[in-house]
């Protein structure tokens, strides 16, 4: 049914699929959502075709990106068939699309490796609810995404089965964790995506890849059927080429579960009926930390100029302070570790997954499985947690972290008394070279300086494209109340309309 993939770009060309003996031409890298399903109603292409057209560019490009662990043809084509055979909806704007999902994202009967070798074979029974609600909306999944090993890193270098490229220069590390959903979107294999952001996992290869990333509100989406990093901080978000689009996608997957009691009822989410207002009068907040010591001069100047533009469409922008974020990454890796060592205890090679073959008794069943199973990153992760979570150090550590937690939310409610969203950079710098800070896991850490306090505080979070640094895309990243991703699309979606940074492409 599934084929694994381990490769990933070549020089861009626009897809062609053929059906009936004619050309279509179909540059599934230029076009929206609502272009694309507006074809699909006229009858100008089918849902085959689309996916048809996926894995044309996927056979184009994939050897050099690697973006994909697991591709789907055959199934993909199956679903495609029978939802063209009793028709699209016009009412169902993603019926009939092609999305690629993170490899960390449970689906039914499909290999589903986290980028581990420990999950060898694993093929769920079920689907995660966000792949239920794609399913009730009739998108395809077209294949699983490389990432990171357990969504731990931030270049997907971490992977077991490959190191994905930048589609904008092959020798850079697109970012992480969801480094391959950012890849397939940014190299047009795919028009649409889903990543899972821990820390940044989003927002941080969306702005290294030029596509937009969301981290919404923790409990917006239901974490049922994602395989578990840090509990407290995980949230599954969509990537893709426009903010109506990533808007459009989040709706679908949105909404209270029983299956995952973090998950906060909220009424039906709307986040696209005013996305096209003016946001003339709404008060923008800057945090002095978010442009200090650490962010390069390229990524501070295209951010200004996006502040600029801002200011231009009728806001106003203040400075102000987040002074507790000082203390976001140290108290984020104690926190994240802490629960990644509790979830990642279910993996002992007993009932899924990898199974040491030199295991002949029950302590080396689960040390050999373990040691050879998870890769470094993770068993760095895992020790650290553990650590933090032993007796003697817990008050030392885990717990001085959790108040460090609850500074940083009280920082962010201090705002947004006053101001309807915070702006700044995504990440500190542009995408660094692969293998640039393989041997430096600090530094690695530190790219997330900026994206960490969001998932600290639980608030949503989108980073847009906003201009070139040494000819690498820089991310806007535009932060929001609780619950409030309709404003902060509306920002995003104004800021992408005035400047048409998401139409700048790779050049493979």
């Amino acid at each position: 049914m599934h084929q694994i993939r381990k490769m990933a770009i070549s020089k861009y060309h626009q897809l062609w699929i053929s059906r009936e003996g004619d050309r279509i031409d179909m540059a599934l890298f230029d076009l929206t959502i609502k272009e694309l399903h507006q074809k699909l109603v006229n009858k100008e292409v089918t849902a085959v075709d689309l996916v048809n057209a996926v894995y044309a560019r996927v056979d184009e490009v994939e050897e050099k990106v690697q973006a994909f662990i697991t591709l789907t043809k055959e199934q993909a084509l199956a679903e495609a068939a029978a939802i063209d055979a009793k028709g699209i909806d016009p009412d169902n704007v993603l019926a009939g699309l092609p999305i690629g999902i993170k490899d960390n994202i449970v689906t039914k009967d499909i290999l589903t490796t986290a980028a581990s070798k420990i999950l060898t074979g694993f093929e769920p029974i079920y689907d995660a609810t966000a792949m239920v609600k794609l399913h009730e909306k009739d998108m395809i999944t077209v294949g699983k995404l490389n990432m990171d090993e357990f969504a731990m890193g931030s270049t997907t270098e971490t992977s077991y089965y490959a190191k994905t490229a930048n589609p904008w220069d092959l020798s850079r590390i697109p970012g992480g964790s969801s480094g391959g959903s950012a890849a397939a979107v940014a190299a047009g294999e795919v028009p649409v995506a889903l990543g899972s952001d821990t820390g940044g996992s989003v927002r941080q290869p969306a702005a290294f890849c030029g596509v937009v990333g969301m981290k919404p509100t923790y409990g917006r989406v239901s974490r049922y059927g994602l395989i578990a990093f840090a509990s407290s901080l995980d949230q599954i978000g969509p990537i893709t080429r426009t903010v109506e689009d990533n808007a459009l996608v989040l709706e679908a997957i949105s909404g209270v579960d029983a299956h995952d009691s973090t998950s906060v009822p909220q009424p039906k989410a709307d986040f696209t009926s005013e996305i096209t207002k003016d946001i003339k009068g709404m008060k923008i907040a800057v945090p002095k930390e978010y442009l200090g010591d650490g962010v390069q001069d390229g990524v501070k100047a295209r951010v200004l100029e996006a502040i600029e533009t801002l200011k231009n469409l009728g806001a106003t922008v203040d400075e102000v302070s987040l002074p507790h974020i000082e203390y976001g990454v140290a108290a984020y890796y104690v926190l994240a570790s802490s629960e990644a060592s509790s979830n990642l205890s279910r993996f002992d090679g007993v009932r899924y997954g990898y199974r040491s073959p030199d295991a002949h008794d029950l302590e080396t069943l689960y040390t050999k499985s373990r040691a050879e199973g998870f890769g470094p990153e993770v068993k760095r992760r895992i020790m650290l947690g553990t650590f933090a979570l032993s007796s003697g150090y817990y008050d030392a550590y885990y717990k001085k972290a959790q108040q460090a937690r609850t500074m940083i939310i009280g920082d962010f409610e201090k705002i947004f008394a006053d101001y309807d969203v915070i702006v700044g950079p995504t990440a500190p710098t542009i995408a660094f070279k692969s293998g640039d800070y393989a041997k430096d896991p600090i530094t690695m850490y530190m790219n997330d300086v900026l994206t960490i306090p969001s998932n600290m505080a639980g608030v949503p979070s989108l980073s847009v494209p906003c201009g070139l640094s040494e000819n690498m895309p820089v991310g806007l990243q535009i932060i929001g109340k609780q619950f409030d991703e309709a404003t902060v699309y509306r920002v995003g979606h104004a800021f992408e309309q005035a400047t048409n940074f998401n139409e700048l492409k790779a050049e493979l």
